[in-house]
């Protein structure tokens, strides 16, 4: 009776999609998860009414150029990795299986909390725009309808939820750059200025939550690893696809910060942003365009947030897929859809703790903008910032152990900028994130998501520490993907060959995490 290899389990019975995307759908998901409508309407004005700085748009391209730096390692690493865990795939390969498991339990619910959080923004703003046509609807209503077409979607073809997004993104910044030229050919005193441009003001002591809020835009760019299995030519079109996601954002954001500052004037901007709050935008191009332009706006953002949360959706089961199909999790979530192709458990998992969630805050009654998508998307964003601090450290760990004809700026330099940069925004988020909730000072939750990561980051070092012992064929295979035997066993410091006859003794011992 032959032994069965380790690194091909039955649990990898099934792959993704191949060879369903190419760059332009990839942008697409990552752009839609950084949702730039979403972010020019909500968090721009927003950060102008709440902190009062004008430094907004350079805040922007600070980040930018921090996320810049951090693509630049996050991409070179996705040339050697193609696996739909991503963040979780790349820890496991450059600090440990161990670490990658706990990056692995941090992941899935801070995508799921920015994904629910932001069917309550669905919900509150579709109410609105059916309101003002005379239809009254509980906003649970709006965001349960939302949630079942991307129920569907989820578990149908891909490429089918790439072109959604694709004529979805394409008007909303089609309609974004009408209304940024709107307001720049409408400056205050008839004069356009760039002193909002200006770095001074990034010297001040706002700048921590300036980098937070800025930092929060971006997120959801890095789906399009995500997606690297699904993907034509995924060495080369993940590439080009996070760092143009990176910076169609960056530009979108950056230009309407600036926009906005060039219409009432940077002195004003703040006062007028306290005033009108969210109507920001549409309060400023509101003289100057027709009304079925304005009225296009309002209902664009919805399906910005619509996007969102398609992109989402596909991010967290594709995780949960990773995870089932190495052993993480139960087998089940590593099974595809037989015609589609899609994460079938995954994608169903999601959507049901969503409609759980959402029943909860129908029945409380809760706001649904402040305490849940406002919350979520915090308590979210702050998950992901954590994954992607994680990911630079783990470029550098990756590449040590060999540069695998990367230059030193892609495999070293850029991966350490990248990492004590974010080591500063994590920092300060951390620290304020009682002030991104808008709670008090003395308040729980000041302090009580960063240690609820913490602890389920530790769990998921302990179900690692437990595979490995009780385990050790499925612990072997944790971050690996669908990867060559050869490459899992080269990876993971095995001696070549390795002896036939006990690989399960060999994994024991010759394992360096």
């Amino acid at each position: 009776m032959t032994q069965k290899d380790p690194v091909e389990p039955d649990i990898v019975a099934r792959a993704l999609a191949k060879n369903r995307l190419g760059v332009p759908s990839v942008v697409f998901f990552g752009v839609a998860g950084a949702a730039p409508l979403t972010v020019i309407i909500g968090a721009i004005s927003a950060t102008y009414a709440i902190i009062g700085s004008t430094a907004v748009p350079i805040a922007y391209v600070a980040v930018a150029g921090i996320l810049s730096l951090f693509t630049v390692g996050f991409v070179a690493m996705s040339r050697h990795i193609v696996n739909s865990g991503a963040f979780y795939s790349y820890i496991s390969h450059g600090l440990g299986r161990v670490v990658g498991v706990g990056a692995a339990f941090v992941a899935l619910p801070a995508y799921s909390a920015m994904q629910i959080g932001l069917f309550g923004l669905f919900g509150s703003a579709a109410s609105g725009i059916l309101a003002a046509f005379g239809v009254i609807t509980p906003w649970w209503v709006c965001a349960i309808a939302a949630w079942l077409i991307v129920t569907v979607l989820g578990v149908l073809w891909v490429d089918l939820s790439g072109k959604v997004l694709a004529v979805l993104l394409v008007a909303e910044i089609s309609i974004v750059l009408i209304y940024d030229l709107t307001m720049i050919s409408h400056p205050a005193g008839g004069q356009v200025t760039f002193t909002s441009f200006s770095p001074a003001p990034l010297l001040t002591p706002v700048v921590g939550s300036l980098l937070v809020i800025a930092i929060a835009g971006f997120v959801g760019f890095e789906a399009t690893v995500v997606l690297s299995e699904e993907a034509k030519d995924p060495k080369r079109t993940i590439a080009r696809a996070t760092h143009w996601a990176v910076l169609l954002a960056a530009l979108l954001c950056s230009l309407s910060a600036w926009a906005m500052a060039v219409n009432t004037g940077p002195e004003n901007i703040a006062a007028t942003a306290a005033e009108h709050q969210t109507d920001l935008v549409f309060f400023l191009i509101g003289a100057h365009l027709p009304a079925a332009l304005v009225n296009l706006g309002y209902l664009l953002f919805l399906t910005s947030v619509f996007a969102a949360l398609l992109a989402f959706q596909a991010a967290v089961s594709r995780y949960q897929f990773a995870l089932g199909r190495e052993g993480v999790l139960p087998a089940v979530f590593g099974r595809t859809h037989p015609r589609t192709g899609a994460p079938l458990a995954g994608s169903i998992t999601q959507s049901i703790i969503a409609i759980v969630v959402l029943s909860m805050y129908a029945v409380a009654g809760a706001d649904p903008l402040v305490y849940l998508f406002a919350w979520m998307s915090t308590i979210g964003g702050l998950g992901v910032l954590i994954l992607m601090w994680a990911t630079s450290a783990a470029v550098i760990g990756f590449f040590a152990r060999g540069r695998r004809r990367e230059n030193v700026w892609r495999a070293y330099v850029a991966p350490f900028m990248s990492f004590l940069l974010l080591s500063v925004v994590l920092t300060a988020t951390v620290i304020g994130f009682g002030e991104l909730l808008q709670v008090d000072g003395d308040s729980i939750f000041q302090w009580l998501i960063p240690v609820l990561y913490l602890g389920t980051a530790f769990v998921g070092f302990c179900w690692a520490w437990i595979m490995r012992a009780a385990r050790p064929e499925v612990y072997a295979q944790i971050g690996r993907g669908t990867e060559h035997k050869t490459s899992i066993l080269a990876d993971a410091g095995f001696p070549r060959p390795l002896h036939a006859a006990d690989p399960v003794g060999a994994a024991r011992s010759g394992y360096p995490y």
